[in-house]
C-alpha cells in the first residue's frame, strides 16, 4: 500500500447493469479509498473532496437497501411500482435520484423495514413514495465571502431517527427568522475563521433539525449514523458555539460514512472504556466517534485562539482542555485491542493531527 492512490479498502459492492430478475442496481460503483484521502479524513482535513467520496458510498448503500427490500418482498406490488419509479429516475435524472436517496431518513426507514422482514414480522413498504415527493420545508440561503450553504430546516417531521432530545417544532415564522439570523452569524464565523471546515459542512450538511435545549437551558446538538447529511441542534445565543456544534456533528457524520466503507473497529462487545468528557463508560466504537469529533473541537478552539477576535482566554482554555481529553481517549483506543489495522492507522493519524495543533 502506498500514498500514490493505492486503495485502503473496497467499500460497498454495487452491481453494474440490471440483475437477472430485472431489479436494477445500475450505476453503483465499487468504492475505493486512497491512502492520502483516508489520512486526510482521519486528520479532519478531508474537505469537500472527501465528502464527495463518502457521499457516493451513502448513495450506493441506500440503493442497495432499496434493492434488498425489493427482493425481500417480491409480491408487494405497491413497493414494486414505486421502486420502479426510483430506478427510472436514476436513468432519467441522476441529480434528482441522488437528492431522493440522500433524504436523511430514508436510510432508517429502509433498514427498519428490512430488519422487520428478516424477522418475519409485518413491514409495510408504502413509505417509499413519501421520499419521492418534494420537501416543503424551508431552505435557508446563507452566503459569506463567496461560500454558499443552503440547508433545509426540517421542523415538521415525521421523525424516524432519535436524536436524543425532543424535536422543536413546528416553528413559527418568527422562530424561523431567528434560526436564519443565528445560522447566518455562525456561518460567518465558520467561513472567516474555519474555512476548511465550512467548505466540508456546506458539502455534507443538507438538513437541520431543531431540538429543544436541555432542561437547564444548555444548548444541545446531535448527529445520527442513519441520517447522513443531517445535524440536529438547539439554538445557542452565541454564534461561536453554534459554529462549533456544526463542526462537531459534521465529523460524526463523516466518520459514520467512512465506517460504512472501512471497518475501523471490531463489533462492540461487553468491554467499555473511560471517555474523559462523559461520566459513563463507552464501547470502543462510541469512544472512537467521540474522539474523532473532539479532534474537530480542539481544532476549532485552536483556530479561535489564533484568530484572537473574541474571548481569546476562553479559546485557549477550551483548546487545552479538548486537546488533552482527545489525546487521552486516543491513547485508550490504541491500547484497547479492538481497533482493526485501519482503525489503528486512523487513530494514529488523528493523534498526529492533534500534535500539529501545538501545545
Amino acid at each position: 500500500m502506498t500514498d500514490t492512490g493505492e486503495a485502503v479498502a473496497a467499500g460497498v459492492p454495487g452491481a453494474r447493469g440490471s440483475s437477472a430478475d430485472g431489479q436494477a442496481a445500475e450505476g453503483l460503483p465499487r468504492h475505493a479509498l486512497d491512502r492520502a484521502t483516508f489520512r486526510a479524513i482521519a486528520g479532519a482535513r478531508g474537505g469537500p473532496e472527501a465528502v464527495r467520496l463518502l457521499r457516493g458510498g451513502q448513495l450506493s448503500k441506500r440503493a442497495l437497501l432499496l434493492l434488498a427490500l425489493r427482493r425481500a418482498a417480491p409480491h408487494d406490488e405497491g413497493y414494486r411500482a414505486v421502486y420502479g419509479e426510483v430506478c427510472a429516475l436514476q436513468r432519467a435524472d441522476r441529480a434528482r435520484w441522488e437528492e431522493v436517496l440522500l433524504r436523511p431518513e430514508l436510510d432508517a426507514w429502509a433498514a427498519d423495514r428490512l430488519r422487520a422482514l428478516s424477522l418475519g414480522g409485518p413491514a409495510p413498504l408504502d413509505g417509499l413514495g413519501d421520499f419521492l415527493r418534494a420537501d416543503a420545508s424551508p431552505v435557508l440561503d446563507l452566503e459569506c465571502d463567496g461560500l454558499r450553504w443552503a440547508p433545509l430546516v426540517d421542523h415538521r417531521g415525521p421523525r424516524r431517527v432519535d436524536y436524543g432530545r425532543p424535536p422543536l417544532g413546528p416553528l413559527s415564522a418568527a422562530e424561523l427568522r431567528a434560526w436564519e439570523e443565528r445560522l447566518a452569524a455562525a456561518w460567518e464565523v465558520l467561513v472567516r475563521r474555519h474555512r476548511r471546515h465550512a467548505e466540508a459542512v456546506a458539502a455534507c450538511v443538507a438538513v437541520l433539525v431543531p431540538l429543544r435545549p436541555a432542561p437547564d437551558g444548555a444548548a444541545v446538538s446531535a448527529a445520527a449514523r442513519r441520517a447522513y447529511g443531517t445535524v440536529a441542534a438547539s439554538l445557542p445565543a452565541d454564534p461561536v458555539l453554534l459554529a462549533l456544534a456544526l463542526v462537531h456533528e459534521f465529523l460524526h457524520l463523516q466518520l459514520g460514512a467512512l465506517m460504512d466503507l472501512v471497518p475501523l473497529h471490531r463489533p462492540n462487545g461487553p468491554a467499555v472504556y473511560h471517555a474523559p468528557w462523559r461520566p459513563d463508560l463507552r464501547p470502543a466504537g462510541a469512544l472512537l466517534q467521540g474522539t474523532y469529533a473532539h479532534l474537530g473541537v480542539a481544532s476549532f478552539w485552536s483556530a479561535e485562539a489564533a484568530a484572537g477576535v473574541s474571548e481569546p482566554e476562553r479559546a485557549e482554555r477550551e483548546f487545552a482542555r479538548w486537546r488533552a481529553h482527545t489525546l487521552t481517549a486516543a491513547g485508550t483506543l490504541l491500547g484497547c485491542g479492538e481497533l482493526t489495522p485501519r482503525g489503528v492507522e486512523f487513530t494514529e493519524e488523528l493523534v498526529r493531527a492533534l500534535a500539529a495543533l501545538g501545545g
